[in-house]
């Protein structure tokens, strides 16, 4: 049903507790995941703004820690046998991961309800709304 899962994550609590989901699909069939963190562009571009250092280097900064934390993700997802690729994007973290789903042709995105941001929705996290919204592909939210 879902062979391979889209799993956006921007390293949160709840965006964790979607891999015990994840590892539950593979019993039902699912045999790869995308690990995907889009690194917010709106964020590396205010920071430009504001900061003295290099732009290059804080934009590389981010992702080798985005990619250490993916790693342990990644081997966490092998060891329950499922086959694991690591993306890591800079964009509008929303439209990331739209353009994955269709780049990696998903079955389905299992997200977060809310990411890291102190800002929240109504009922769900800006990002998962608008996911939830525009994706072509079925969406699993888990909650907090």
């Amino acid at each position: 049903m879902f062979k391979k899962i889209l799993y956006p994550t921007d390293f949160s609590d709840v965006a964790n507790s979607a891999l015990d989901f994840i590892k539950q699909l593979k019993e039902a069939g699912a045999e790869e995941v995308v690990i995907l963190h889009v690194i917010d562009k709106s964020s590396l571009d205010a920071l430009a703004m504001y900061t003295s250092k290099d732009f290059l280097q804080i934009e590389k900064d981010w992702e080798a820690n985005a990619a250490s934390q993916m790693s342990s993700i990644a081997d966490e997802l092998k060891e329950a046998g499922l086959e694991v690729k690591v993306r890591i994007e800079n964009d509008i973290p929303f439209r990331g991961i739209l353009k994955v789903e269709e780049d990696e042709d998903v079955s389905v995105i299992v997200l977060g309800s809310h990411g890291v941001s102190n800002i929240q929705e109504m009922l769900l996290g800006s990002v998962s709304e608008k996911v939830i919204r525009k994706a072509k592909k079925p969406v699993l939210v888990v909650k907090r």
